[in-house]
């Protein structure tokens, strides 16, 4: 079959490859001039099974309630105003009840860890070196903040997922160089979670792929997608191509064309933070990936470069940088580890994803014939990213899939017939 995949971020370029290897003639069409340069090209890192869980947890929503009052909170609404945010935090809080917070977290964790075995082949295959690295610690600065831990440490244990509970001083013995002057209750540590580049990672992908015969059309913005006699036709500027099946692997820039589909979907864009700062003193700085559990920030290693992202901007409106989350990056990168780099000359950026109340991605086919999705990834797109282009390609394929695609396919919706 030709397949056209919209989008050339992570999950685009992973899911053309997949494509391929399965036999199929691809095309990606991206809007921009490279391969990852909207989410992927500010990604957090994190890329571990181990790390990937809902946003909607117990507890969340008072807390998310709190924590818009503040300047520095790792929540913003843009437009407080817009009825349709609203209408998708009550979905979302919805979602944050233990039960359903279980079903998310185990249907994540079921992609995620796909994804991560097949990163693992990748990489080990190809010999793909994308800056990795292991070792996670979600840092929780007072006492109170341990009291997310309860359904995280259930579901870890239930999983089999290796964990440890340490105190302060097992902390600061495990990573030296944390600032003493910075308050520190304990961490969860996470000995196997994996960072690394995600830009990096993707460009590899690219190159992989066109090895199997992918073609990527760059800078040029898919308008509409509409049904044809042949399959699918796409609207790009002024020309229309055709296609025999299409994959929106578009991320937060799906929204007009689900609505050019028809689909109706409860999706929102959330815009995400990030600084990359050059490491000035490499013994000041972190050993492990860390992820600060009060501003919602995580600090990556790079190479020579930190890494310092998070904070959650629901319905933005513009791609200017608020400068509250700016400051929150920064906070978080001095109050940890002041002396590992001159951070007010680290570049910025900011980026949007498009999440769902619960979490959970949309993979696989849509209600209309011949369109299938790859959306709705939110923070964790990276590590899920292999595995969700290899479940849509053996889906699209009528193959045999190596998961259950239970829980993850777009028909969970009954919205999603088209109007």
């Amino acid at each position: 079959m030709q397949v056209a995949v919209v989008g050339a971020g992570v999950m685009g370029v992973c899911t053309a490859y997949f494509l391929a290897e399965a036999g199929h003639e691809v095309v990606v069409m991206e809007r921009r001039n490279h391969v990852a340069e909207d989410a992927s090209f500010g990604d957090a890192g994190l890329m571990s099974a181990d790390t990937v869980a809902p946003w909607a947890s117990p507890g969340m929503p008072n807390s998310v309630l709190q924590l818009l009052r503040k300047p520095d909170a790792p929540f913003f609404v843009q437009r407080k105003w817009d009825t349709r945010i609203w209408k998708w935090l009550q979905q979302w809080a919805r979602e944050c009840d233990i039960e359903r917070y279980r079903i998310n977290r185990g249907h994540m964790h079921r992609l995620a860890s796909y994804s991560q075995q097949l990163m693992h082949q990748l990489r080990d295959h190809h010999q793909l070196d994308y800056e990795q690295r292991t070792g996670l610690l979600q840092i929780f600065r007072n006492p109170q903040q341990t009291a997310s831990l309860q359904a995280a440490h259930a579901f870890l244990q239930q999983a089999g997922i290796t964990h440890h509970v340490l105190d302060a001083d097992a902390v600061r013995a495990l990573e030296p160089a944390i600032n003493v002057h910075t308050g520190l209750a304990g961490a969860l540590y996470l000995p196997d979670a994996e960072s690394g580049n995600c830009p990096l990672f993707t460009r590899q992908m690219r190159q992989l792929a066109q090895q199997l015969g992918v073609r990527f059309n760059f800078g040029c913005e898919v308008q509409a997608i509409h049904p044809s006699h042949r399959g699918i036709m796409l609207e790009v500027d002024d020309v229309h191509y055709s296609a025999d099946a299409v994959v929106l692997a578009s991320g937060a820039d799906s929204g007009h064309l689900l609505r050019s589909l028809r689909l109706s979907l409860p999706t929102i864009p959330i815009r995400h933070y990030a600084m990359t700062a050059r490491i000035r003193n490499f013994e000041s700085t972190p050993l492990h990936a860390l992820y600060d559990e009060k501003h919602r920030v995580s600090i990556t290693r790079l190479d020579n470069r930190l890494r310092i992202a998070g904070t959650a901007e629901l319905g933005p409106t513009q791609e200017s940088l608020r400068p509250d989350a700016i400051q929150t990056l920064l906070k978080v990168a001095y109050d940890w580890f002041p002396d590992a780099s001159n951070y007010n000359a680290a570049s910025f950026w900011s980026g949007s994803s498009l999440a769902l109340p619960g979490g959970v991605p949309l993979i696989g086919p849509s209600a209309n014939p011949n369109v299938y999705l790859n959306i709705g990834h939110g923070h964790a797109g990276w590590a899920m990213a292999a595995g969700s282009g290899k479940l849509v390609a053996d889906l699209l394929s009528s193959r045999m899939t190596d998961i259950d695609p239970d829980g993850l396919t777009p028909l969970r919706y009954t919205s999603l017939a088209a109007a």
